[in-house]
């Protein structure tokens, strides 16, 4: 009989996950690294998390349903830099990366398709439901694309599409 002595070994309820990417997802596409702009948007008339308030609407009436960064922003900064971008109600959400370095080496991540990154974190975090949403949808293994949201790079969240596809999941849940 094992006994139960920390808070990490009590069984919490069900792990709903979305895997979130940003690219594409919670702003415009045409993001760019520049050592004098720092991360900046070449998209006129667009602004860096834009949709990301979409996203908290959307997650706000579902408490237990936790974020893991999909996004390549974790992989070139940090986790804790890319969760600073997001509101503090997001942020709050946020449990994790699908990028650890503790776990997959820099180089075999990045050569994994987007897919196989979260399919990855899947089998590690065992979620009891998930769903991703992202704008690339290369690469995803078969047994997994009916978890994507597919994003159009221009619309990103602002989809009315994406929007009703992301309640229709939660609603599942």
């Amino acid at each position: 009989m094992q006994l139960l002595n920390s808070d990490d070994d009590v069984p919490g309820g069900p792990l709903w996950v979305c895997y979130c990417d940003f690219d594409g997802v919670t702003h415009f596409d045409s993001v760019y690294v520049s050592s004098s702009r720092g991360i900046h948007m070449t998209a006129h008339g667009h602004e860096l998390f834009e949709w990301a308030p979409i996203l908290e609407r959307l997650l706000q009436p579902f408490p237990e349903v936790e974020i893991v960064l999909s996004t390549s922003w974790v992989r070139a900064r940090s986790l804790e830099f890319a969760k600073a971008q997001l509101s503090p109600a997001l942020q709050a959400r946020v449990v994790g990366a699908t990028f650890d370095n503790r776990v997959t080496q820099k180089l075999d991540f990045d050569l994994m398709p987007r897919g196989l990154q979260v399919w990855r974190d899947v089998e590690r975090r065992k979620p009891t439901k998930w769903f991703a949403i992202d704008n690339d949808d290369r690469g995803w293994p078969a047994w997994c694309i009916d978890h994507l949201i597919k994003t159009e790079d221009h619309l990103g969240l602002s989809d009315i599409g994406v929007q009703h596809a992301i309640r229709k999941v939660l609603a599942s849940f």
